[in-house]
């Protein structure tokens, strides 16, 4: 896996090619005009973490929804079926909490601030007090931006899937009914019990899309505010103890519950195109929509308004 998240210097830049692990010098004439800061190292889980997201919303937002066979549904639904929910829920939380760290003046603050006793053990029990931190907000408002492009783009080629299980049916092969439907839907299982396999380039790619930069400007979540928490932790060098932060009840229930519609759509599934609206719906859309949710902070409850009547 990757070593070092965060090493050398402060520019977001600098923090995005250490996550390769082999980070590509900054030019000599911007090397000179920064000002090196301690080296930072999240733990190796967190990082690991981090790149089992976005290696999974990566390889299933390039699912080519141009069925032309049998084998081409297989194939793409065992990339859109390649995540354990609790596993995809953890790595969001990372993979927020490796945006926030793009965030130069909140590493810096937090820096300043971690000179004192007690911050690890406030932020372990009380994320939220990382958003009072010297640029905490700017951190959850990367942290929102780069968790919602990764939501918005799986929701996105999960739409095209899905309309392609209707346009795909004036071809003879889709109207087939598919081979041992049972070996298929233990597959499907299997492969999702598997989780995060590390491939070569995954640590590239996970600098590549947090370093796309951009904030959100609105309330953070509960799953942003563990992210940012986690980040600040990083910093502090006490990943440990933010291994609790990588759960959020919400998040973790919506990702389940899309892993299990997948797995029941498949068991009723008839013909191919049956599969293609099970793999777009319930393997792209819904977990997709479940990052996008996780960014949006939940709406307060409403108490029911109790109409008294008088009579005389």
């Amino acid at each position: 896996m990757t070593s070092k998240l965060i090493k050398g210097v402060g520019a977001a830049a600098a923090l995005a090619a250490a996550l390769t692990g082999c980070a590509t010098e900054a030019p000599r004439e911007r090397r000179a005009s920064l000002a090196p800061r301690e080296e930072i190292q999240p733990s190796g889980p967190i990082a690991t973490q981090a790149m089992a997201f976005e290696s999974f919303m990566r390889r299933a937002r390039g699912i080519d929804a141009g069925f032309s066979s049998a084998g081409e549904v297989s194939q793409a639904l065992q990339v859109g079926a390649a995540h354990e929910p609790s596993q995809l829920e953890a790595g969001m939380v990372a993979y927020a909490a490796v945006a926030a760290l793009q965030e130069p003046g909140f590493v810096a603050g937090v820096q300043r601030a971690g000179r004192g006793d007690g911050l690890a053990g406030r932020l372990a029990a009380d994320p939220a007090a990382a958003l009072e931190l010297p640029g905490g907000q700017a951190a959850a408002g990367r942290a929102s931006a780069a968790l919602l492009r990764q939501g918005e783009g799986l929701t996105e080629t999960g739409g095209r899937v899905k309309r392609a299980a209707y346009s795909v049916q004036h071809q003879s092969w889709s109207k087939a009914r598919v081979a041992d439907p049972g070996g298929r839907l233990a597959r499907v299982k299997r492969i999702s019990a598997g989780g995060y396999r590390a491939e070569p380039g995954d640590a590239a790619q996970l600098a590549r899309a947090v370093g796309e930069g951009g904030r959100r400007s609105a309330a953070p979540s509960p799953v942003v505010t563990r992210g940012v928490a986690l980040a600040a932790l990083s910093v502090l060098g006490e990943e440990g103890r933010g291994r609790p932060l990588l759960h959020e009840p919400r998040a973790g229930s919506c990702l389940r519950l899309a892993k299990l519609n997948l797995y029941q759509c498949l068991a009723s599934a008839g013909p191919q195109y049956e599969d293609i609206y099970c793999l777009g719906q319930h393997a792209l859309i819904d977990p997709g929509q479940c990052v996008s949710e996780a960014v949006r902070a939940p709406a307060p409850r409403r108490l029911p308004v109790t109409r008294v009547s008088y009579r005389r």
